[in-house]
């Protein structure tokens, strides 16, 4: 198909497939003409792995990053996890004391050494901004984060498909990206429903 049929389908318009192409972020077509190319059915899933990627607030920076674990993964399943995850994990700068977030990753089962740097450090800056807003997590909500979150960990990496290396590297890559909105939005819904069942039973 040509350039105009991709944007047709893909629903992305022309001069952001452009743009697409000169970042390298979508592979070129094959050549009909020096002016001219086709794309296939692998571009309109590129583009809807990047279009998914931007709408879900990554920018272009980790989409590259993004692109580049798609196209070249690593061959051990837990260095593909690690590598898909911090395509998506903000880099934090500076000096974090990761103490208090080790003891969060020993209750959930693991170690430092289960976890790659960037992801334990995000952790110790989330509890360093929790502390400096001088918020504190009551216990048995900590607890129940360690406990769930853990088991989710453990279902998301069961459902991992085996059928393929990107079939592989697209689910952890965009179940991260794409997920923790979900995440997000289903604990808040959570917590009206407690809310309505605790209220209308006071009431």
């Amino acid at each position: 198909m040509r350039i105009s049929e991709l944007s047709a389908t893909s629903g992305v318009p022309v001069a952001t497939i452009k743009y697409y192409l000169r970042e390298r972020l979508l592979p070129e077509g094959e050549r009909t003409s020096p002016t001219q190319a086709s794309y296939g059915a692998s571009h309109v899933q590129r583009l809807g792995v990047i279009r998914a990627l931007v709408d879900a607030g990554v920018g272009i920076a980790g989409v590259r990053k993004v692109i580049g674990v798609l196209e070249e993964p690593p061959e051990n399943p837990y260095d593909l996890l690690g590598a898909a995850n911090a395509a998506v994990t903000p880099v934090v700068d500076g000096d974090l004391d990761v103490t208090a977030a080790t003891a969060l990753l020993e209750r959930m089962g693991g170690s430092p050494v289960d976890c790659f740097p960037d992801q334990l450090r995000a952790v110790a800056q989330a509890l360093a901004t929790l502390d400096r807003a001088g918020f504190t997590v009551p216990p048995s909500v900590m607890d129940s984060y360690v406990t769930h979150l853990a088991a989710i960990g453990e279902a998301e990496l069961a459902a991992t498909p085996e059928t393929s290396m990107d079939d592989a590297v697209r689910y952890v890559v965009l179940g991260t990206a794409l997920v923790e909105p979900l995440i997000l939005a289903l604990r808040r819904v959570g917590e009206q429903i407690a809310a309505s069942r605790r209220f209308s039973a006071e009431g």
